[in-house]
């Protein structure tokens, strides 16, 4: 029997994120329990992001730079870069509060599941886990967010496909329903792991997002109800369209 404990990749794709990176490093700097791995896979950045990772080999433990095809590319080249039994991702900027890696830690210790979704502050207040079904609330019927508050194991990858490049914001939503509804174990963490940043493509472009979310829903749920909540959405959102 394996009793060792866990072990955690950082991932993070970054693309001319000069700006917002050094707030990162310093959080995973902070962080209590330097027990991880922090793999950087760059989109060829040309605004001195490769200079900071360079500066900062103490907490950055392999980092690439070349071109892709977006952020869920360039994931995909950092899960298959990582070694730890369970990777984090984190964006470029977010931030995560120090004892973040220490609680991932554990609670994938105590728990054995696949999937710990912890608690993310954005937007000024703290999200947790939608207390309802997945037809309704997508992926967050699991998670609070894919990035900064949610540790997947690794192999999950090996059952469920990597990021699909068919969704250049929503991949994420489509893997965590795939492995979720396929059989992948969830445990709820009481913790608030970080601050999820409001710079990303998902933030940014709400049309995209809500339209891919619900081509998302159309796969993997009933297309009967999703039309209907499609609508509501994009209604609910017009002023930010």
């Amino acid at each position: 029997m394996n009793n060792a404990v866990p072990t955690i990749s950082v991932i993070t794709a970054t693309f001319n994120a000069a700006k917002v990176l050094p707030a990162l490093i310093e959080s995973m700097r902070a962080q209590s329990d330097r027990n991880f791995e922090w793999i950087v896979a760059d989109g060829a950045s040309n605004d001195g992001t490769v200079d900071i990772l360079r500066n900062a080999g103490d907490v950055v433990s392999r980092w690439i730079s070349e071109p892709d095809f977006g952020i869920y590319d360039a994931l995909n080249k950092a899960v298959r870069l990582a070694s730890g039994e369970y990777y984090l991702v984190v964006g470029a900027d977010d931030t995560l509060f120090p004892d973040t890696i220490r609680n991932f830690l554990a609670t994938a210790d105590t728990s054995k599941a696949d999937i710990v979704a912890a608690r993310v502050k954005a937007g000024g207040r703290v999200h947790q886990v939608r207390r309802g079904p997945s037809w309704l609330f997508g992926q967050f019927s699991y998670v609070a967010a894919h990035a900064v508050g949610t540790l997947f194991r690794r192999r999950l990858h090996e059952r469920f496909g990597y990021y699909s490049r068919r969704y250049p914001i929503a991949a994420d939503a489509l893997f965590i329903k795939k492995a979720c509804q396929g059989g992948a174990t969830v445990y709820e963490a009481d913790f608030v792991a970080g601050q999820f940043g409001q710079g990303g493509t998902s933030s940014v472009d709400v049309a995209g997002s809500l339209s891919e979310f619900f081509r998302v829903q159309l796969e993997t749920e009933s297309k009967l109800p999703q039309l209907a909540l499609y609508a509501l959405r994009l209604i609910k959102n017009y002023r930010r369209l």
